[in-house]
């Protein structure tokens, strides 16, 4: 017995000696994390204004209580889902035609919801990818999220032309993913993202010349295109360690015929105003809707809190984002464009529900408002 007992407490060291390397040259090694900020680029982040103790923070002050009965909350939640947090099947999606992306007007704008927060937009003859994030899993490893409810994406990576710019919104695994922007890098000319960010994209060997790095309120161009990155509120980190040391915001997309406002992710807060008064109105606004809950709502909008921040931006038109592709709460999957639709009529508010790979064109005088998940419940 006492041999018996030796051998396993020796191969349960060796188990746990394995795992805790295994699990450390990850974290250290995988290029999946991205970048770490320098002490130069703190000291300019502190003159900011939004910068302090080594973090961005928000203007206004998030609430996340972390308690025993929050914990235990969203430890209840975590294991009582929805039972429809993910659909049953395979979310079928528009398929997009390569040859149609070598033939953009100078004068149309279209708008191709990828899933999630990824954006194809053709505009002013350029193409733009928003977020894009084109693998199975929006987490740095498969086993640490959910497959994405599609198999297959409009477009695969290989078939995709030249793209004019990529603009991030923030370092969340959800928003910027390693292995499509290793991917796309030789097809980009330019990559526009808050500050800090671009450390990451440095780390996965995309020249600093190709890299914009912006502060809210940063106007930059492109061309005859110019972005802004304004205000969310919201939070960044791709490691446990590097909890908001970059910066996360919204964006502006706008030329001479278009303006287009981009949410990222956030809470419902005083910057939608802000930022309506000052670039709106907007031809579209592609608004969060998705992975909210009650316990983190200063930090991602209720679906209702959306069409209220698309009103404060002066949107013309929303188009809902941040569902329909991973399951990152616990609500169901058709929840949050649901519960959108109703408050944007209920609100005379204009809305297209446009399905994944589906193209918007914004001169279209009645966008898509099918429910098309409707048939696929």
């Amino acid at each position: 017995m006492k041999i018996l007992l030796k051998w396993f407490f020796i191969t349960l060291g060796l188990i746990i000696l394995v795992v805790s390397v295994t699990g450390f040259a990850f974290l250290n090694l995988s290029p999946q994390f991205g970048g770490s900020v320098s002490e130069e680029q703190q000291k300019l982040y502190a003159t900011t204004g939004h910068y302090e103790d080594d973090i961005f923070i928000n203007d206004e002050e998030i609430v996340m209580e972390v308690n025993c009965h929050s914990i235990m909350a969203m430890i209840k939640e975590i294991m009582n889902p929805d039972p429809n947090v993910a659909p049953d099947h395979n979310v079928e999606v528009e398929k997009i035609d390569p040859q149609s992306l070598l033939d953009t007007s100078d004068s149309l704008t279209r708008i191709t919801w990828l899933g999630h927060s990824s954006f194809l937009i053709e505009i002013g003859g350029k193409k733009l990818l928003i977020d894009p994030i084109f693998g199975q899993y929006a987490a740095p490893h498969r086993y640490l999220g959910r497959i994405r409810f599609n198999r297959e994406m409009p477009i695969t990576i290989p078939k995709l032309s030249d793209i004019d710019a990529v603009i991030i919104s923030h370092d969340h695994y959800d928003h910027l993913d390693y292995p499509s922007i290793n991917e796309l890098k030789t097809k980009v000319n330019h990559f526009f993202v808050p500050l800090g960010v671009g450390n990451h994209l440095k780390r996965w060997d995309i020249s600093t010349d190709k890299i914009s790095e912006l502060d809210w309120w940063e106007e930059a161009f492109y061309k005859d295109l110019k972005t802004v990155l304004t205000p969310s509120r919201h939070m960044s980190g791709r490691r446990l360690t590097d909890q908001s040391a970059t910066l996360w915001g919204s964006w502006i997309i706008q030329n001479q015929r278009t303006n287009i406002y981009f949410s990222g992710d956030g809470g419902y807060g005083k910057h939608f105003k802000e930022i309506g008064e000052k670039y709106g109105p907007f031809d579209v606004g592609l608004m969060e809707c998705g992975q909210y809950n009650e316990l983190w709502k200063d930090v991602h909008m209720m679906p209702e809190e959306s069409v209220v921040a698309a009103q404060d931006v002066k949107a013309k038109l929303i188009i809902p984002i941040h569902w329909g592709s991973f399951a990152l709460a616990t609500h169901s999957w058709t929840d949050p464009v649901e519960r959108i639709t109703e408050a944007a009529h209920e609100m005379n508010v204009p809305i297209a529900t446009p399905k994944i790979g589906e193209v918007i064109q914004l001169t279209d005088s009645l966008p898509n408002t099918s429910k098309w998940w409707l048939s696929d419940l």
